[in-house]
């Protein structure tokens, strides 16, 4: 009885690993025949796991969902992820689930082997967290999200901009993005035919989703640097955009990671940075060392304009110091050969 207990969690651990296996390679994992799988699948069935079945030569055994959570194997690390997790959720910025996680976080401790509750007190107890003091998400709101980008499902939804100005949204969202401090949706907008970043604690839901999209790529290809890159940007009251003389890999090693590089062509790219002052914004764009054109704001060129003229005048009033009489005869006489005297 022993033996066959422990073959039943052994084939469960497998089913879980991956999605599909045929009975064959069960049952040379286990060291069983062929026979003794299709007999230890039905166990487990009765058990209450929804193992499906599909016949033939490329048929095999998937582990399914039922209408009821069944018991989960879980390895040593998986086990203490899961507890350090449900810790951190207890006291995170999603609303909504913090009981339900203490109660399967005590759950998890009472069956825990004795080294790992060692190695999860130690977690608990010498990890300190800050209060961030910021807003909080709604976990139902969370999970529609996150459901709607699974699914790929456009989401409407009202949204409250940072100046308290209300709007409806019909995005298809990419993906969902943590910073630590606050949760950010990054996705299309189909209004404005654009990537946007929308905060998840100021958006509300509307039911139903739909329709299905096709999936769409942000630009650089990395939703987390994408909206680290409009966060920076958008905390900034100036914005530009340049057309830079140079291959955007050259670029990007020269600009911090939150500067958007957007590769034109070959030899061009477009550069997007935000400062709060356009004296700023002219300060960073020199320090590319390369030519450019500013495309936007206006007030970006102004400030180039007159930067351009600060540094002429800085040139001429240091050639004007260098030969305070007469440039031209200075000049002149270095170059014109010594006198010789009679």
């Amino acid at each position: 009885m022993l033996e066959t207990s422990a073959r039943l969690l052994r084939l469960l651990s497998l089913l879980q690993t991956r999605p599909d296996w045929t009975g064959q390679a069960l049952a040379d994992r286990l060291g069983v025949s062929a026979r003794t799988i299709r007999s230890d699948v039905e166990k487990l069935r009765s058990l209450g796991y929804p193992v499906h079945a599909t016949p033939g030569v490329a048929g095999g055994y998937r582990l399914g969902a039922g209408t009821a959570l069944p018991p989960l194997l879980l390895d040593d690390d998986e086990a203490v992820a899961v507890a350090v997790g449900l810790r951190t959720a207890a006291g995170g910025t999603v609303t909504g689930i913090e009981e339900t996680s203490l109660r399967a976080l005590a759950k998890l401790e009472q069956v825990l082997p004795t080294q790992l509750r060692g190695r999860v007190h130690a977690l608990h107890t010498h990890i300190v967290a800050t209060s961030t003091g910021g807003p909080t998400v709604d976990a139902a709101v969370l999970t529609t999200v996150a459901a709607a980008a699974r699914d790929r499902q456009r989401l409407r939804f009202d949204y409250r901009a940072h100046d308290g100005s209300a709007s409806t949204r019909s995005v298809e969202p990419h993906r969902l993005v943590h910073t630590g401090r606050r949760w950010y949706l990054l996705g299309w907008d189909a209004d404005r035919q654009d990537w946007r970043t929308f905060r998840v604690d100021r958006i509300t839901p509307r039911a139903p989703t739909g329709p299905r999209f096709a999936a769409r790529q942000p630009p650089g290809g990395d939703a987390a640097a994408f909206v680290a890159r409009s966060l920076d940007t958008t905390l900034f009251r100036y914005r530009a955009r340049v057309t830079v003389h140079a291959p955007a890999q050259t670029i990007s090693q020269r600009v911090p990671q939150a500067v958007l590089v957007e590769a034109l062509d070959d030899r061009t790219c477009a550069v997007h940075a935000g400062a709060d002052t356009p004296s700023q914004l002219a300060l960073h764009l020199l320090l590319l060392d390369t030519d450019f054109e500013v495309d936007e704001p206006p007030e970006l060129i102004d400030e180039l304009r007159l930067l351009a003229g600060r540094l002429a005048n800085a040139i001429n009033g240091t050639e004007r110091s260098s030969h305070p009489r007469n440039s031209r005869v200075s000049l002149t006489t270095q170059v014109e050969p010594p006198a010789t005297r009679p």
